[in-house]
């Protein structure tokens, strides 16, 4: 005999279309000009927490394309030749092989970042 223990969740087949999701604008960034090659490199995920006056240093994004998309609160990007600019909630960073930045939360309240790149370990 065979016992399975298990929890049954939702339905008991797969939705053949979606429903009840909804899906925003995307922000895409090609990879063909930023980088020579895939091997080695890994996509990565993070969630970035700035505590108030909490920042990342100066860097590049040569060799390490990736977006940010602000979860909470708002950003200040100091942006190498380009200027200085607020990202709040909802906003995205296009972080290419000619963005050198800085990043800092100049504000009261925690605010999150979820940041994705692809990088070489």
């Amino acid at each position: 005999m065979v016992f399975e223990a298990g929890v049954v969740v939702g339905e008991n087949t797969a939705p053949r279309e979606p429903r009840g999701v909804s899906v925003g604008s995307a922000s895409t960034l090609d990879l063909g000009p930023e980088l020579d090659s895939l091997d080695g490199r890994q996509l990565r995920v993070r969630i970035i927490t700035f505590e108030p006056g909490g920042a990342v240093p100066l860097h590049s994004h040569d060799g390490r394309p990736g977006i940010a998309h602000v979860l909470k609160g708002t950003v200040t990007e100091h942006v190498e030749g380009k200027g200085v600019f607020q990202r709040k909630q909802g906003d995205r960073l296009i972080e290419d092989k000619n963005t050198v930045h800085w990043v800092e939360n100049l504000g009261d309240e925690v605010a999150m970042v979820f940041a994705t790149d692809v990088y070489k370990p």
